[in-house]
C-alpha cells in the first residue's frame, strides 16, 4: 500500500515538465538535480532529490511555476529568488 503525498507528486510533475533530466544530466550525480537560482543572473546548484519532500522547497517550486511556467529559459528548473535566500533555505534542509 503506497502513501501519496500531493506536494511531492506536484514537485515531480514540475521537474518532468521542465525537461530537467534531459539537459545536462551527465554531470549531475544520481539522486540529485540541477536548479538555476537568481533574480537576474542565474547560478546553477545541484541539490538532492530528497529536498522534494520538504514543504519549504515545494513552496519555492510553486513560486517558480507561477513566475516561469514550464518554459524555463535556462533549460533546467529556474527558481526566482535571491541566491542568499536559496542557500540559507537549502543549508537548513541539509540539517534535517
Amino acid at each position: 500500500m503506497a502513501i501519496r503525498l500531493p506536494g511531492i507528486s506536484t514537485a515531480k510533475h514540475i521537474l518532468r515538465r521542465s525537461n530537467l533530466f534531459a539537459k545536462q544530466a551527465a554531470d549531475v550525480p544520481k539522486g540529485h538535480f540541477a536548479v538555476y537560482v537568481g533574480e537576474r543572473e542565474k547560478k546553477r546548484f545541484i541539490v538532492p532529490v530528497s529536498f522534494l519532500s520538504q514543504p519549504s522547497f515545494q513552496e519555492l517550486l510553486r513560486k517558480s511555476e507561477e513566475e516561469f511556467g514550464f518554459n524555463h529559459p535556462m533549460g533546467g528548473l529556474t527558481i526566482p529568488c535571491r541566491e542568499d535566500i536559496f542557500t540559507n533555505l537549502t543549508s537548513n534542509l541539509n540539517r534535517l
